[in-house]
């Protein structure tokens, strides 16, 4: 039974949403209208046998480029979708999973949104391998399952249990492992990657960290946290900030015309 407060703060949360959407989606066209052709090369690496040296070495191929821009514009279209679905068609199914203290829509559109923010920043960091760049994507969108999980494991229990967060965090570690390392391995006398990118690393980084931190105090009742629904607009605030600073610190970056 829905209490008449409890009301009030689903209907907060429902134009809540709506705002949200409308913001993403107005910053999705102007990044795709505004945005050059910048692009990136998506490379291959296979080991080939050449007689003639009697060697077995790597050969390099391009397998294709992808335009940076319209990347950009789909992690923002997709959550303006999720948002509006939420405010819209799917609000009673979002409020009476949030009466379970769970949004399954949440989750799965972190596992896709963040996943190709993700690859877009191992990018500009210099990761260009398919086969490096698919587990990036896939291993990201597990940590965002993991979240799901938690709230799944956790329904109706006293004790918190934080083996899906323990995990989560594990998988979420990998990706900026990879990056790390290809921004420490940066540089030389020909320069390394562009100031920007670094700038990025760091702030987007701390971005992804907060949303773990934003689950710790929910779950550990802290403050404001004590409040389900107060944990889940701070993950709609932290979603529109972290998307709004990688978008437009990549377009001021790389994208904007010259």
């Amino acid at each position: 039974m829905t209490t008449s407060n409890e009301e009030s703060i689903f209907r907060g949360l429902k134009k809540f949403n709506f705002f949200m959407g409308c913001l993403h989606l107005l910053q999705s066209i102007a990044i795709l209208v505004l945005s050059n052709d910048f692009s990136l090369p998506i490379k291959t690496y296979y080991l080939q046998y050449f007689s003639e040296t009697q060697t077995l070495d790597t050969v390099t191929k391009e397998a294709f480029s992808l335009q940076i821009g319209p990347m950009i514009a789909v992690f923002l279209l997709i959550s303006a979708v999720c948002h509006f679905y939420l405010s819209t068609v799917g609000y009673g199914w979002y409020v009476k999973n949030l009466k379970k203290h769970i949004n399954y829509l949440r989750w799965y559109e972190y596992s896709l949104s963040s996943s190709i923010m993700i690859v877009i920043i191992s990018m500009l960091t210099g990761v260009y391998d398919l086969a490096a760049l698919i587990p990036i994507f896939m291993i990201n969108g597990t940590m965002n399952l993991f979240g799901l999980m938690m709230e799944l494991y956790n329904q109706n229990k006293e004790k918190v249990s934080w083996i899906a967060y323990i995990f989560g965090c594990i998988a979420g570690a990998a990706p900026w492992i990879v990056i790390s390392l290809q921004l420490s391995g940066s540089g030389g006398d020909a320069g390394g990657v562009p100031d920007f990118v670094y700038y990025i690393f760091i702030s987007i980084f701390l971005f992804f960290m907060s949303f773990a931190v934003n689950m710790v105090l929910q779950y550990k009742g802290v403050g404001r946290w004590k409040d389900y629904y107060y944990g889940e607009k701070m993950y709609i605030v932290l979603s529109l900030v972290s998307k709004s600073a990688l978008a437009w610190q990549v377009f001021f970056g790389t994208l904007r015309p010259v």
